[in-house]
């Protein structure tokens, strides 16, 4: 055992950075060896990944578990449904107006939701995404409702599975570089601090209340591009992309990879939706299957996956750093022979 922890030890004291290289290496050539179809269920991964990071912001970092987020990205992805089929408006003024969309909404959600917190948070975020599943689901001349809204296509230079997978990607990059910066920032660190003890935070005099209504904000941004890249892959909307399930879906995801760690929200993401696409192939029990795995991660790995490869990769560091034990030195045969003889 000692042998396969020194032999994986380089590997396991090697910077993330490289990891996160490799995942990116091979992201960019998949599009060139994976059928259609597993290009298809890499997009999932990546649109539902950056939806997960953006609630890791608030479960994760902040300590705000979250219900209604899918609200936010679902508002982002029916006013491009929206304009796009029923006003025509390119992608240019259909994306600013998506954008604009989650942002009043986060701030509107962010405004009522802020001033509790634990499972009242809960509930209050929870009521929230049912509002909006409410409106998909009522507003028919706008919506559609359980109908949906159809019809709108991609934009012509993306408009190719392969051009879009890399606009997802670029997108997915350049958004995750973002919320790494957000929370590696001392406002970030803030946050932590209040997720870790609010009392004392408000006790030094920071604004608890301002720090959670931004990152509230800043959190829905993200879920609607998230929300904008879903609804150009999809081409479709109904309420079934606002209800609580996508929300439940997000924590799951969340859970699975680690709070609090950014990349194990994509992480998680992959494990949800392979187990959806790939799994669900082989044997129509899928859910047991998800249900399995999510059970014995809380069991077995509290922090998630990643903190279990974490975990996995201080063992090695620490048997790396293990000084080899130390034969003491026999004296030679001649000398106790010489010392024998003396005595007599």
């Amino acid at each position: 055992m000692t042998s396969w922890i020194k032999l994986l030890a380089p590997a396991a004291g090697g910077s993330k950075r490289l990891l996160l290289v490799v995942v990116l290496i091979a992201a960019v050539v998949a599009p060139h060896v994976v059928s259609p179809f597993y290009l298809d269920v890499l997009l999932q991964i990546m649109i539902f990944g950056l939806f997960a990071m953006s609630m890791d912001m608030l479960i994760g970092y902040t300590g705000l578990v979250t219900l209604g987020h899918a609200g936010i990205y679902g508002v982002a992805a029916y006013v491009i449904a929206y304009t796009a089929s029923q006003q025509h408006w390119d992608a240019a003024l259909a994306v600013p107006a998506a954008l604009g969309g989650a942002l009043l909404t986060s701030v509107v959600f962010g405004l009522l939701a802020i001033r509790t917190s634990g499972v009242s948070f809960l509930l209050v975020t929870l009521a929230e995404g049912m509002v909006v599943w409410g409106i998909a689901y009522r507003w028919a001349s706008v919506t559609g409702a359980e109908n949906g809204i159809g019809g709108f296509h991609r934009p012509a230079l993306v408009s190719q599975p392969v051009p879009f997978y890399y606009a997802v990607l670029v997108v997915l990059v350049i958004c995750s570089l973002l919320m790494y910066r957000v929370v590696r920032s001392p406002f970030g660190l803030t946050l932590q601090g209040i997720r870790e003890n609010q009392l004392r935070m408000r006790t030094l005099g920071y604004n608890i209340l301002l720090h959670k209504f931004l990152i509230f904000v800043i959190a829905g941004l993200f879920a609607g591009v998230a929300g904008i890249l879903f609804a150009y892959y999809n081409q479709f909307m109904s309420p079934n992309t606002v209800n609580l399930a996508q929300s439940v879906q997000g924590l799951l995801m969340v859970i699975l990879g680690g709070p609090g760690t950014l990349f194990g929200a994509v992480l998680g993401s992959a494990v949800v939706v392979g187990i959806q696409n790939v799994v669900s192939l082989y044997t129509e029990r899928w859910i047991t299957v998800m249900g399995v795995i999510f059970v014995l991660t809380v069991l077995l790995a509290r922090h998630g996956l990643i903190g279990r490869f974490g975990d996995l990769a201080g063992l090695i560091a620490r048997a790396r750093a293990r000084p080899a034990p130390t034969v003491p030195e026999q004296p030679a045969v001649g000398y106790e022979t010489d010392v024998l003889q003396h005595r007599r």
